[in-house]
């Protein structure tokens, strides 16, 4: 049996009007205008001065660098700008964060767009907690489960084959009508290994009757191992809307607790599903291990310290606080956004999106390599999907189709000639709407890249790497300039970030 192929993915059109904003639309309305008006007034001299106006107007609406026009990045650039000149890029927690006026209690301990969210406590029936993230803007309710899979290299065909189909049939029981879930991300970690951990392995699991060159030439292979090997961790990341769920939150009894008790259902009814895919939860995180999560990203430093400490305490030769991180102290001691990176604790930071998927067909194993260990970067990969569901799912094809068919017409009217990746974007467009039709699932989905670093002298190294690791992948990675703390938040944390309900990309 041959290895399946994937493909048919294609970029959603955010546009007011086509592929343009509404402050493109106004700017070419605004060029016009001082065009014709002149003409109408007969005045030549005002002519001249109107050109040049005009064609500044239209180049700022029209003309891309790096996938966003001229007035985008204008946009952006001031608002970066004014945030600096507020001070709203800098964050300080602790004893350095200020008091608020109105009461006597200290701000979040998350910065940015993670400070309005709040981690919950929620029972599971037995002794257990689970944390839930609430985020009270969107009205959502969040769970992380830590997963272990076995991953599709060194496998044969029909087994890759059937994993990934099994994790398509997870997708798919999602894709409901009115379905109280409404995000489904996974997250995955590739930290650096200094190779003590294979090596401790090694000495432990070496026969003594082993020959001595066996014993020599498997130490030294342990031995080098640290410079290619890397620590891999896996989050499963399941987002549930209140507002979608009310009946069913209000029969578990309404209000928060009912919205995490319908969570908990839901997450244990997927159990079965993800079992098909060769999914094995190995723990719901309770909310000191989550918290535990978000602080390792901010402070990579504090791994080791984090790890020490929890052994000990599981072994009980530890007496003061248990394992993980007090929710209260998730957040890093101070971040600072930059232009093009974001900067927390003792580690700095860049976060990239696919904003183009391989135009080819391309294997299952095709993300590989941007997990691909190196001995001075760790990197996150956040896959984000919305299900949508059926009716949605029709509106949305049938909106996508009608944009690219009237400018197709549009061409076809000013003597265009039609590309040939328009009329691929437009096959792909009737084989998504026919197999919807068939009965498969629709989901949005976006990813994210995000590299860090201890030493910023390291920075620019680890982010070629990157984007050389992407090019071999067949993806198109940007770097998001000017919204580095917003794509830490979502590329870096497993808290379900990064999908607007919107129809807008990052």
């Amino acid at each position: 049996m041959r290895p399946a192929v994937y493909s048919g993915w294609q970029s959603e059109r955010v546009g007011f009007m086509g592929s343009m904003s509404l402050t493109g639309c106004v700017l070419v309305a605004a060029a016009a205008l001082c065009v014709l008006i002149p003409v109408y007034s007969q005045d030549l001299s005002g002519e001249l001065v109107a050109l040049p106006v005009a064609a500044l107007l239209f180049a700022l609406a029209t003309v891309r660098i790096y996938g966003m026009t001229a007035d985008e990045w204008a946009v952006l650039a001031v608002r970066h700008q004014i945030n600096v000149a507020g001070a709203r890029d800098m964050f300080f927690s602790g004893v350095f964060a200020p008091r608020r006026r109105s009461d006597d209690q200290q701000p979040m301990d998350l910065p940015g767009v993670l400070a309005r969210l709040r981690i919950l406590s929620a029972p599971t029936g037995g002794q257990e907690e689970l944390a839930v993230v609430y985020d009270p803007l969107e009205n959502t309710y969040s769970a992380v489960l830590a997963v272990r899979y076995p991953g599709l290299a060194l496998e044969d065909t029909d087994q890759i084959n059937r994993r990934v189909a099994g994790w398509g049939a997870v997708l798919r029981s999602q894709c409901v009508e009115n379905g109280p879930v409404v995000r489904i991300a996974v997250h995955e970690r590739s930290l650096p290994d200094d190779g003590t951990a294979l090596q401790s392995w090694t000495a432990a699991h070496t026969d003594p009757a082993a020959p001595p060159a066996a014993v020599a030439v498997v130490s030294e292979l342990a031995a080098r191992g640290g410079t290619v090997a890397n620590t891999r961790a896996t989050y499963l990341t399941v987002t549930l809307s209140a507002s979608r769920a009310r009946l069913a939150v209000k029969g578990a009894g309404g209000g928060r607790l009912g919205a995490c008790a319908v969570l908990v259902r839901e997450i244990t009814a997927m159990h079965s599903a993800l079992a098909a895919a060769d999914l094995t939860v190995t723990r719901r995180l309770a909310p000191r291990e989550l918290a535990q999560v978000i602080r390792e990203a901010f402070d990579p430093d504090a791994v080791s310290e984090l790890a020490v400490r929890n052994t000990a305490a599981q072994q009980r030769t530890w007496e003061g606080v248990g394992p993980g991180v007090d929710p209260d102290l998730a957040g890093p001691a101070a971040a600072r956004t930059a232009w093009g990176s974001y900067q927390h604790d003792g580690a700095i930071s860049v976060t990239y999106q696919v904003r183009s998927w391989p135009a080819s067909a391309v294997y299952a194993t095709c993300l590989q390599s941007l997990l691909r260990p190196r001995p001075t970067a760790r990197r996150s990969l956040t896959l984000v999907y919305e299900p949508l569901g059926p009716r949605r799912a029709r509106a949305e094809l049938s909106k996508e189709r009608t944009k690219r068919d009237v400018a197709r017409r549009l061409r076809a009217k000013t003597g265009r000639i039609e590309s040939m990746d328009e009329r691929a974007e437009m096959a792909r467009a009737l084989e998504q709407d026919m197999a919807r039709a068939s009965g498969h699932g629709i989901v949005r989905f976006t990813g994210l890249v995000t590299v860090t670093v201890s030493d910023p002298d390291d920075l620019e190294t680890a982010c070629a790497e990157l984007q050389q690791d992407g090019a071999a992948a067949g993806l198109e990675l940007r770097r998001m300039w000017g919204a580095q703390d917003a794509g830490f938040a979502a590329g870096a944390l497993p808290l379900g970030q990064g999908l607007s309900a919107r129809r807008a990309v990052i």
